[in-house]
């Protein structure tokens, strides 16, 4: 008669339970305790069902085996289950060259120079232009370079962007807030609805333009604020569509 039995498509040439049972018994912990931890896994089981597992009666399954595996503290599962592992480089010497071999991997690794170091990801940067003005700042020449610095920026910055300024006021609530970083994508044409950076006779504003039969207009978002019409008398011009929109802290804090 075939003894081994299978747990997850492997097969165990050693009986599970005996093997389970040892180790519980060696923990001094009852089957009623071990039915208690295994509550911390998610597992609810009765110390019965336990009893059943050590008696070879039935299996756990995977997930249960694994749990009481790191509750009874069995680490060396191949070994314990399934006998001899011809991959493991320690399994053809006897208990002193184990010793011996164990004691050499703990030399090396107080040497520090063969221990795994971490991989450390550099997260990506680049630099874009950023303004010194905000966009409620009084200026027509927006986009001269003496009002610009560059800063280093990640992900969190559209690849679109060409420049970025801080939101001042709230007008543009509740999507863009106060002191609130905008992206922004330079051009000189933008269609009914988007949103973006305007100079308007020497006003710079983040709005939402509207372009329709009733004429041009600059909307905030926020409702408090009446819409500001662009007359044919207006010194008007579009610098750019806003794409995406962050804290300053956090850009300035990465």
């Amino acid at each position: 008669m075939n003894s081994a039995k299978h747990l997850g498509g492997y097969t165990m040439e050693k009986k599970i339970g005996i093997t389970l049972a040892t180790y519980r018994k060696d923990k001094k912990m009852s089957q009623i305790e071990l039915a208690d931890k295994l509550r911390n896994y998610g597992i609810n089981v009765s110390n019965a069902a336990i009893s059943a597992w050590e008696k070879d009666i039935s299996s756990p399954n995977a997930h249960q085996f694994l749990a009481l595996c790191k509750i009874l503290g069995i680490t060396d599962i191949y070994n314990e289950f399934i006998g001899f592992n011809p991959d493991d480089p320690l399994a053809k010497l006897n208990e002193e060259g184990k010793e011996k071999a164990l004691e050499y991997i703990s030399l090396l690794l107080l040497s520090e120079q063969f221990q795994k170091k971490e991989t450390t990801i550099i997260p990506f940067r680049r630099p874009i232009k950023w303004s010194i003005l905000s966009a409620s700042a009084g200026t027509g020449e927006f986009l001269d370079d003496e009002n610009f610095e560059i800063i280093e920026v990640g992900e969190e910055v559209p690849e679109e962007a060409d420049f970025g300024l801080a939101i001042n006021g709230d007008s543009m609530e509740p999507r863009y807030h106060d002191n609130q970083a905008v992206w922004v994508q330079q051009t000189n044409s933008l269609s009914n609805g988007e949103i973006g950076i305007f100079n308007l006779d020497g006003m710079t504003y983040c709005k939402q333009l509207k372009d329709d039969k009733d004429g041009v207009y600059l909307v905030s978002l926020n409702s408090k604020y009446e819409p500001i019409k662009v007359t044919d008398e207006s010194s008007f011009k579009i610098f750019g569509r806003v794409l995406n929109q962050c804290h300053l802290v956090k850009l300035f804090t990465n």
